[in-house]
C-alpha cells in the first residue's frame, strides 16, 4: 500500500528556548489523504494568537519564557492557503496533546474534527492543578470544536501498546500512547510515501534524549521539561521505548514538536510550494 503524502509545516518559531544555537519550533504534519481530506498532526499557534499574543497566550508565555516570534505567516491556515489548499479541506486534526501551543490554531479550522486521549481532554477541561490551569487555556477552544476522544484499547505497534485507527481516517494513520508530558500525551504515526513517520510530540526536545545511548538534553530546555512535565517516571519510560524504536528501526523517521534540528529544511521558512489534493 502506498503511503500517504506528508508536509511539514513549523507554526511557530519559541525564541526563549533554544538547543545548540537555534530557536524551538511548533512542527507539526498536514497529511494528504484519499478519501477524508487533509488531516493537521497539531495546530501550532494560529492567525487569533498571532494578532493578540498576550490574551490568547498569556504573559508569562508571551512574552517570558517563550517569546515566540509574531509573525502570522507561520499560522497553519495560511501555510495551507499558500500550498494552493482550501482550508476547509483540513476536516481532521489530530493532537499530542493540549498545551497552548499545540492548540492555537483549532480556530482556525473550526469545521474539523479534532482527535486526542480521552485522559488529555479530561484534564483540560476540569484544570485541576496549579499546573493545569497555566497549560491549558479554554480561550483556544471556546469555538466550541468536535471533540473525538480515544481510551486505552488498541493495537501493538513496534513494542508500543493500545495504538489504534483513527475514526474516518485511513489505517496509515494511528494514534500512540506516549504519557508523562501531560496525562494523556500521545504521539501520531503516519504511513508516509517513504516509510513511518512518529511525530512524539513534546515526549522529548532535545533528540540527545533518545537518539544516543546516554540520555542527554540542553540544561534550559531540561529545566523547562522538568517544570512542565506531569509524570516524570512516565516520561522516562516512553523516552527508553522511543530510544529503543531509533536503535532497532532506525527506518522510521522519529521527530518531537520543537526541536529545529529535526525539522526538514529551513523551519522560518513557511511551505509555500502549490499542491493537489489527491482522491
Amino acid at each position: 500500500m502506498a503511503g500517504l503524502r506528508v508536509h511539514h509545516l513549523n507554526c511557530a518559531s519559541i525564541r526563549g528556548l533554544s538547543i545548540h544555537g537555534r530557536h524551538l519550533v511548533c512542527h507539526t504534519l498536514l497529511v494528504e489523504t484519499p478519501s477524508s481530506g487533509l488531516v493537521l498532526v497539531d495546530a501550532g499557534l494560529g492567525t487569533a494568537d498571532y494578532a493578540d499574543i498576550t490574551s490568547r497566550l498569556g504573559k508569562e508565555f508571551a512574552w517570558g519564557y517563550a517569546r515566540p516570534k509574531v509573525d502570522p505567516a507561520l499560522a497553519a491556515v495560511n501555510q495551507v492557503r499558500a500550498m494552493g489548499f482550501d482550508p476547509r479541506d483540513v476536516r481532521h486534526i489530530v493532537l499530542t496533546h493540549m498545551d497552548l501551543d499545540h492548540v492555537g490554531g483549532l480556530s482556525d479550522f473550526p469545521h474539523a474534527r479534532v482527535h486526542l486521549h480521552g485522559l488529555e481532554l479530561k484534564a483540560a477541561m476540569e484544570r485541576a492543578s496549579f499546573r493545569a490551569k497555566k497549560r491549558y487555556r479554554p480561550l483556544m477552544w471556546a469555538h466550541e470544536p468536535h471533540f473525538v476522544p480515544y481510551d486505552d484499547l488498541g493495537e501493538r505497534w513496534f513494542g508500543f501498546e493500545a495504538v489504534r485507527n483513527l475514526q474516518d481516517l485511513p489505517p496509515e494513520i494511528l494514534f500512540v500512547p506516549l504519557f508523562g508530558h501531560t496525562h494523556g500525551h500521545s504521539g501520531v504515526a503516519v504511513q508516509g510515501e517513504r516509510g513511518w513517520l512518529l511525530h512524539a510530540g513534546d515526549a522529548y526536545f532535545d533528540p540527545r534524549e533518545i537518539k544516543q545511548d546516554k540520555r542527554q538534553c540542553a540544561p534550559k530546555v531540561a529545566l523547562f521539561q522538568t517544570i512542565v512535565t506531569t509524570n516524570r517516571k512516565q516520561r522516562f519510560y516512553n523516552q527508553g521505548r522511543l530510544r529503543d524504536l531509533v536503535k532497532h528501526h532506525p527506518e522510521i523517521d522519529v521527530f518531537c514538536a520543537h526541536n529545529p534540528h529535526e525539522f526538514p529544511g529551513d523551519p522560518l521558512t513557511p511551505r509555500t510550494r502549490p499542491a493537489t489534493l489527491r482522491g
